[in-house]
């Protein structure tokens, strides 16, 4: 790079840190950045690398570029789990290379905190150079119009009344009958993470579930080819393969089918957890709370989630119509036995960034050798696998003496234990 300079002294760096700082507006290209190298080889060859990058250079990142803008308007969207969202809309305005007209407010206690108001200016930045954020209230320019952000006391899409559920911050929806709860519900349940049904993309649901094809996730096994050729973009093709990826999900072993029913709280883990300990859906359904609290990784909150889905009604109604369906309900995936397996017993922690592999495939792999990988720290935890940027359960781990992993112990124990 034609720009590229030798530094003597740490005082020479920061000068062409604090140069380019300013003037990188005037570069033809977008930076986000300066990397800093040692420059003699045989220094270089001594710091050698981590399993990810070198030692002999690092990055100085800039910080994110704030501007300034008004808020014009705030919109409330309702997600799959009743959750209403507020999202400030903004005079448009370019940051850090893109133009921002939105962005979230998270809930009413953040609105509530910064002390934003309809019109008032507001300093935003994109956070980590990509999701646009309120850094503040530039409460110096106020003129007196401004007024207060004001939640509505009923849900946005079926005006039913929203509630404030005791130790949340969020207001929620709680109507089953929800249009806006049962169109992201059923977008979540074809994701790549629940029922994997390819074909079936945001746009696509949102056009059926329009033209009232689809009013709960049981009637995506219902859609008739006939009436998805009258839709708008479904040829012959598209409609036979968006079909044959319907019927190839009713294969799927129950802890898609689990995670892709949205109850509130169970992640990909949970599901897993739970449909590896009681073999189906009927089994999971029929669960005590005590039962399912007892499981290693399931806490108080999400056993109390899963046992109020079951007794309502409509979800009892949704399973049976699945089943009939032909939509798989058993557990499909191999039980480990942790008597005799490698890692049988071992409570593992994956923290921070692997280069060579994704965490959830580490985990995964982990899981496969009889190892229990949980999220968080604690005396239980056997080994904390710290990827590069390990921040505190990394320092946590040392406190309490855990065995600490670096990403290359990690694919020597796999190497090692997996056939």
């Amino acid at each position: 790079n034609q720009h590229m300079q030798t530094c003597e002294t740490v005082e020479e760096i920061l000068a062409y840190i604090a140069h380019w700082t300013e003037a990188r507006a005037s570069l033809p290209y977008e930076i986000d950045g300066i990397v800093l190298k040692v420059d003699r080889y045989d220094d270089q060859e001594e710091l050698g690398f981590t399993a990810k990058s070198p030692r002999f250079a690092t990055a100085y990142k800039f910080a994110a570029e704030e501007v300034m803008t008004t808020v014009e308007d705030v919109d409330f969207s309702v997600g799959r789990t009743g959750k209403v969202t507020p999202r400030a809309r903004f005079a448009p305005v370019v940051v850090a290379g893109s133009t921002v007209t939105y962005a979230t407010l998270h809930n009413a206690d953040f609105i509530a905190e910064k002390d934003i108001r309809l019109q008032d200016s507001v300093i935003i930045k994109k956070a980590g150079d990509v999701i646009p954020a309120v850094v503040q209230v530039v409460t110096a320019e106020r003129t007196g119009e401004e007024t207060p952000i004001v939640f509505p006391t009923h849900c946005p899409a079926c005006q039913s009344e929203l509630v404030r559920l005791e130790g949340e911050v969020d207001i929620r929806c709680v109507s089953p009958e929800c249009p806006a709860q049962l169109m992201e519900g059923i977008i979540h349940f074809v994701s790549r993470q629940a029922m994997n049904i390819d074909g079936l993309g945001e746009k696509v649901v949102r056009q059926l579930y329009d033209h009232e094809a689809i009013r709960t996730i049981a009637d995506l096994y219902r859609l008739d080819r006939d009436e998805l050729l009258t839709f708008d973009r479904m040829g012959e093709t598209s409609v036979d393969k968006l079909l044959a990826a319907i019927e190839a999900s009713k294969q799927n072993s129950v802890e898609r089918l689990l995670f892709g029913l949205g109850i509130r709280l169970v992640g990909q883990k949970a599901a897993y957890l739970l449909a590896e300990r009681f073999d189906s859906l009927a089994g999971i359904a029929a669960a005590s709370y005590e039962e399912i609290v007892a499981i290693d990784g399931i806490g108080g909150k999400i056993a109390d989630s899963i046992v109020k889905y079951f007794e309502h009604p409509e979800a009892q109604a949704l399973i049976r119509d699945l089943e009939q369906l032909g939509v798989n309900q058993q557990f499909l995936g191999e039980r480990v036995d942790q008597t005799n397996a490698p890692l049988g017993g071992k409570t593992i922690v994956l923290t921070g960034t692997l280069e060579s592999l994704k965490r959830s495939e580490a985990g995964k792999r982990l899981e496969a050798l009889g190892a229990d990988v949980t999220g968080s720290v604690s005396k239980k935890t056997d080994v904390l696998v710290a990827g590069e940027k390990a921040g505190s359960k990394l320092t946590k781990a040392e406190s309490l003496g855990i065995e600490i992993w670096d990403e290359a112990r990690l694919l020597e124990e796999l190497a090692k234990h997996e056939v």
